[in-house]
């Protein structure tokens, strides 16, 4: 049995103001090519599916068209689960209609399905709270799967029973996948941990969560360990870190897949893949990654000058970038107009001045405006826009002032 994991798509994701549904679109295009090419048999997509509980209508439809695709008509087996970004309800709500076309999704952690079989011959044949058995075209063994959605304390007390949510989410899964991994997963089927944890090996060191990740924090404990996982399982398709990483090889192979695209700039220059995993009953997994090429590569570069900046930019037009300039002094607005007149991929500037004395000087006069509002804004509005605010601009700033000064003194 041929499965494909991958997570954190993160779909409607942008990075600070910049637009990037068209990689998105490529990178779901490629998910699919790569699916299609290695002929996998079911496909794991471990969390963070959208970016935000409401995200736009664009990625929703993405993510659906995305999954219908991989699903081939019901003929190959597609499981999605929620991560710390997703609203579990939101994930859930089209399952119903889902599973006809093989499709299942898992928001709340305890969820269970109601027995299924698609016209492409996948069937759900038993379910249970957080675990599902799948029969699968052309195979005379199961799929079993124990299924963690994102989880922390207060959703272990609502939707697992667990009587104390400060207790620590470790005990309560513990007992959880032991108990399910003991009633049905022997070794005359495939079986499989799905979750969406910060999972680390007990006694190493914790995998570094991308600066902008929305930390986890389970029911007051800094991680899930591996040692935690049950011996029956054969692998445990990882979600929430963005880099790929095998967290552990015991009992099984722990697999973060990363996420499809860079989404950070802490994420500068890394690599992305979807992992490709080999399984048969009792038998060890057999992992390997393939390497997705869709999208604009993120890079952090710092130049001595803006001659040297401007060359780089020329010769790498297909990226985002991060751009340090040392110089003398500040950077003038039409250095600023320059740099970005030649990269439509500069994300921010970051100017490094070399004579302390000035960045000093500059500190102070920041101080100094905050005795006069106007000067203030125009402060922001060089530092902003790299240039000086007109007249226009500033007459409707002080008009806007004046508007708000006169609300609060009638509300007062």
């Amino acid at each position: 049995m041929r499965i494909l994991h991958t997570s954190d798509w993160h779909l409607g994701k942008r990075l600070n103001d910049r637009e990037r549904a068209g990689e998105q679109v490529a990178v779901m295009d490629e998910i699919v090519r790569v699916a299609d090419e290695e002929a996998v048999d079911a496909v794991i997509v471990a969390g963070d599916l959208f970016d935000t509980f409401n995200p736009p209508v664009e990625a929703i439809e993405l993510l659906y068209h995305t999954l219908h695709r991989l699903a081939r008509g019901g003929q190959r087996l597609v499981v999605a689960i929620a991560g710390n970004h997703d609203s579990p309800d939101r994930v859930d709500s089209p399952d119903v209609l889902a599973r006809e076309s093989g499709i299942f999704f898992a928001g709340n952690p305890m969820i269970v399905s109601r027995e299924t079989r698609t016209e492409g011959g996948v069937t759900l044949v038993r379910s249970d709270e957080g675990f599902a058995e799948f029969c699968l075209p052309g195979f005379d063994y199961p799929l079993r799967v124990l299924l963690t959605p994102y989880t922390n304390g207060q959703r272990a007390k609502r939707y697992m029973g667990a009587e104390d949510a400060d207790e620590g989410l470790r005990v309560f899964l513990r007992d959880h996948w032991a108990g399910v991994a003991d009633k049905y997963c022997d070794t005359e089927g495939v079986n499989l941990l799905v979750a969406h944890l910060f999972m680390a090996r007990e006694g190493g060191e914790l995998p570094e969560e991308p600066e902008d990740e929305r930390p986890i924090n389970i029911g007051g404990a800094d991680a899930v360990y591996t040692s935690l996982i049950p011996p029956a399982m054969q692998y445990a398709a990882l979600g929430h870190l963005h880099r790929w990483q095998t967290v552990d090889m015991e009992p099984c192979p722990a697999v973060y897949s990363g996420s499809p695209l860079s989404y950070s700039f802490s994420e500068a220059e890394q690599d992305k893949y979807v992992t490709l995993v080999n399984l048969e009953p009792g038998g060890s997994a057999c992992v390997t990654k393939r390497r997705l090429t869709s999208g604009r590569p993120l890079v952090r570069r710092r130049f001595e000058g803006v001659e040297a900046a401007l060359q780089w930019l020329a010769e790498h037009p297909d990226t985002w970038v991060e751009l340090t300039v040392a110089t003398d002094t500040f950077l003038t607005a039409q250095e600023v107009k320059s740099l970005h007149a030649a990269h439509d991929g500069i994300v921010c500037i970051i100017p490094d001045v070399r004579d302390a004395s000035l960045v000093n000087d500059r500190v102070a006069s920041i101080h100094d405006l905050r005795s006069d509002v106007n000067a203030l804004f125009a402060e922001y509005f060089r530092q902003r826009k790299g240039q000086e605010p007109n007249e226009e601009i500033m007459s409707l700033f002080r008009e806007a002032l004046s508007i708000d000064g006169g609300s609060r003194k009638s509300d007062s």
